[in-house]
């Protein structure tokens, strides 16, 4: 996946706004004002933090080598994904959509999209 791809599918999601918070080099995207992916611009080969259950982190972690703590973030809650081909596309855009699903479960019911 490039960093073209992944930018669109965060971007696809109901409510995402892509912000710039950390400066003009790192995108994130956030639904109800929260965090659900952030994406180095200048990252090669490009990767992505996403939110994650925690247990589902250590299996992925596990699975993959592609796969580590978040950087810079919760290393309990955040997972950062090279995208490298050694994770499937499809399993990133899942990963994606369970980070979105995460912040958007935790959102009060006012400020979900």
């Amino acid at each position: 996946m490039t960093h073209d791809e992944i930018r669109t599918v965060c971007a696809a999601k109901r409510g995402a706004v892509e912000t710039y918070p950390f400066g003009p080099n790192t995108a994130v995207y956030k639904v109800g004002g929260k965090m659900f992916a952030l994406i180095p611009r200048d990252a090669e080969p490009p990767h992505v933090s996403l939110k994650c259950d925690p247990e589902w982190s250590e299996v992925l972690r596990n699975a993959y080598a592609a796969v580590s703590p978040g950087y810079h973030l919760n290393k309990r809650h955040w997972n950062t994904i090279v995208l490298d081909g050694s994770v499937p596309d499809d399993e990133v855009e899942e990963l994606v959509a369970h980070s979105y699903e995460l912040v958007v479960g935790s959102l009060p019911k006012r400020a979900k999209p």
